[in-house]
């Protein structure tokens, strides 16, 4: 028996809701395991790209082994029920590029997760996988809109339960995502956050982080021009994006714009817009970055509403 899902790509953050908000936009990754017969075959990773080669895609470094990502979910799900994987093959075929800010990881997290789970007879429901998504990622801002779809609002709390919530983006709220052609690790995006911060700046962003729910919900344009800025993460992870800085004050005081945002950890951008000229936006941003040697593949999507999918 084998089972594909697939899985959207994520944005996380959107400016001040650092580690807690996420959506889910119509790039994906679809995950397939199969439950090999043969014994002592072990454990078969394949990784694919519709798009690209393999090389290209970055996916030189990716373990094909017990040390992967996906396997290491799929182990956590079978020994939550008592059980050891049997002998897995898994094929990743990939459209979600890595380490740009987009949420792969989590893609294949919970790709992996899902598929396993339907193997064993959906033996967890929704809170646990997504739970056990969160202990392999560290947090659950990709994981939840990429199990949901949409907009997601998620917190661990210290006893390791997941709070979450799915909200209403405004349909009419175009999203155009940025992604430059050099990658930016997320390990190497958080070393350069502090350990501690200003009590002005935690403030800051919990006004922000409140503007932004309230703007969403009531589709207030004035009110998410504003709410989107940040000052826990983006100013510190600034000087690891070139040509950032630029394209956040090229789109800061345009009508229709409604904000410019670091994509996750980056170096991703999104720009959230509306009635707004998006040959423009692709012009502005090819013209920063191009003008940097940086290539950028400039994307106008919805956001992706149903998230994880089984394929039948």
């Amino acid at each position: 028996m084998k089972v594909s899902v697939r899985v959207p790509a994520t944005s996380a953050n959107l400016g001040p809701g650092f580690d807690c908000l996420g959506l889910a936009l119509p790039i994906y990754n679809t995950i397939t395991i199969e439950e090999t017969v043969l014994p002592g075959t072990g454990i078969e990773i394949n990784l694919m790209s519709e798009d690209e080669v393999i090389e290209e895609m970055g996916f030189d470094d990716i373990p094909r082994d017990e040390n992967n990502i996906v396997y290491k979910a799929v182990e956590m799900l079978y020994n939550s029920i008592g059980q050891e994987p049997s002998e897995l093959k898994i094929n990743i075929q990939s459209q979600i590029p890595i380490t740009r800010g987009l949420g792969s990881s989590a893609a294949v997290v919970v790709g992996g997760l899902l598929a396993a789970n339907k193997l064993l007879g959906s033996p967890a429901d929704e809170t646990a996988l997504l739970s056990i998504a969160t202990e392999v990622e560290g947090h659950p801002d990709n994981v939840a809109p990429a199990i949901l779809g949409g907009f997601v609002l998620a917190s661990q709390e210290d006893d390791g339960s997941i709070i979450y919530r799915k909200l209403n983006w405004p349909e009419e709220w175009d999203i155009t995502v940025c992604i430059p052609d050099f990658e930016l690790s997320t390990n190497i995006a958080r070393s350069v956050l502090p350990q501690n911060i200003p009590m002005q700046d935690a403030v800051f962003n919990a006004k922000h982080l409140a503007m932004l729910i309230q703007a969403v919900n009531t589709k207030d344009e004035k009110l998410m021009k504003a709410a989107l800025q940040d000052k826990l993460h983006q100013p510190y992870r600034e000087k690891l994006v070139p040509g950032m800085k630029e394209i956040m004050e090229a789109f800061r005081h345009e009508d229709g714009v409604l904000g410019c945002v670091l994509s996750g950890a980056g170096p991703s951008m999104l720009i959230i817009s509306h009635k707004y000229d998006l040959d423009k936006i692709k012009s502005i941003v090819r013209e920063i970055w191009e003008g940097q040697s940086i290539k950028v593949d400039v994307k106008t999507l919805k956001i992706e509403p149903k998230g994880a999918e089984i394929l039948e």
